[in-house]
């Protein structure tokens, strides 16, 4: 797998946890981006144990790539939002 097909990957799971925490009413939006960072963070670290081709080596690298991507599925969420608002 591709380095950037990894990361839209964990882009995309990010965004589908964050949709289920939002969905689940008992959550607050002000944390489905902490969520969202979190989960991608834990999915980096796995990634870069788990994939022979992952963009990072380290524990550092491995979960703020992670977490970069966690909180660009709730930049993605806001995009989606502002575009309904204009029409």
């Amino acid at each position: 797998m591709e380095s950037s097909t990894t990361i839209v990957a964990i882009t995309t799971i990010c965004y589908l946890v964050g949709a289920a925490a939002k969905a689940t009413e008992k959550v607050k939006d002000k944390y489905i981006p902490v969520i969202c960072g979190v989960t991608g963070a834990v999915l980096g670290i796995a990634g870069m144990y788990l994939m022979t081709e992952y963009p990072a080596t380290d524990l550092i690298n491995a979960a703020a790539l992670g977490i970069t991507s966690g909180i660009a599925a709730t930049g993605l969420n806001q995009i989606k939002k502002q575009i309904g608002k204009e029409s």
